[in-house]
């Protein structure tokens, strides 16, 4: 059902500044404006046109320690999404 009043709507809150999650938003927002600047955009609508309707993807996560300087990639949303990255990773069997 609808709100009646705009102020009865909750807000989206974003993480503080100095958190782990809002220093990766920002790598986010910057790999994707490094990604528009570079690239040509034929309809003028601010978006590189190789990025249109995909994501920018890391090379190596955010959420395992990597950077924009590591390298990112345009990939699809759902190739993108699919990963679980917040799993441990298991470390390999050893043959005895």
């Amino acid at each position: 059902m609808p709100y009646k009043n705009k102020e009865d709507r909750k807000k989206q809150k974003n993480k503080p500044v100095d958190s782990k999650e809002f220093k990766a938003r920002m790598e986010r927002q910057k790999a994707r404006r490094e990604m528009d600047k570079k690239g040509k955009d034929a309809n003028k609508n601010g978006k590189a046109d190789k990025r249109e309707g995909k994501d920018v993807s890391h090379n190596v996560a955010l959420a395992r320690g990597g950077t924009n300087k590591d390298g990112v990639k345009v990939e699809s949303a759902s190739a993108n999404r699919s990963r679980n990255l917040k799993k441990k990773k298991k470390s390999p069997r050893r043959l005895a």
